[in-house]
């Protein structure tokens, strides 16, 4: 008798979610309607040069409609014969403009299938320690030497500088007549000194002549002894 093979069952239904990491959503372009593969950024890197390109878009559409407007602006005051060339222009600034739409549209769509995480600019960065400290407490201990050491210092280095301040500025003027009070002082002390020599050699001068005087009423008063 042969074996029968049990059937196979049926594969469980896959439940609807969200797209898995690395997939490729799809899609819509605007002016065709035909479903364009939008990458899915899984990493912060890939969300960043999105949005680089979002503003390197916005910033070409910018200038495509400004020149846009001055194309139109010419080709209201061009001649016939130059109007054709201006129109090609025209047509090609339009189509430029379209494929910058379609592009930013792209890359929209591609910003919104990105995490959440990511989109918001999230990172979780590791906690780094330095030593026993964690980056947290070392910022605690930097605030509170900031505040019990170097804010005492600033504070008597600006009660200094104000005290400076208040002091009256040297100019020149009071240096030179400061100069010569000094100088005036050292010539009258020489002054003093010299007067002083003088009537030291005056009293010398008068002891000696007071003692010659007496000299000869004494031998005299000897003689009539």
């Amino acid at each position: 008798m042969p074996l029968t093979q049990p059937p196979t069952p049926p594969a469980p239904p896959v439940a609807a979610g969200p797209e898995a990491p690395g997939t490729q959503p799809s899609a819509i372009d605007i002016g065709t309607g035909v479903p364009i593969v939008v990458p899915r950024p899984v990493t912060q890197a890939e969300v960043d040069a999105l949005k680089e390109k979002r503003s390197e878009l916005s910033r070409q559409l910018t200038s495509a409609s400004d020149r846009r407007k001055d194309v139109v602006r010419d080709l209201g005051r061009a001649s016939d014969e130059s109007k054709a060339g201006l129109q090609k222009r025209l047509d090609v600034l339009d189509e430029r403009i379209v494929q910058l739409e379609r592009d930013i549209a792209a890359n929209g769509q591609a910003l919104a299938s990105a995490p959440g995480d990511l989109a918001l600019g999230e990172r979780t960065a590791p906690q780094v320690r330095f030593g026993p400290f964690s980056s947290g407490q070392l910022t605690a201990i930097s605030i509170v030497g900031t505040l019990t050491v170097l804010m005492p210092l600033a504070l008597a280095v600006a009660r200094a500088l104000m005290v400076r301040a208040r002091q009256p500025r040297i100019t020149p003027e009071i240096l030179e007549a400061t100069r010569r009070m000094e100088r005036m002082e050292q010539a009258i002390d020489t002054v003093a000194i010299e007067v002083e020599r003088i009537s030291e050699g005056q009293r010398f001068v008068t002891q000696l002549m007071a003692g010659k005087q007496k000299e000869p009423v004494l031998v005299e008063g000897k003689r009539e002894a």
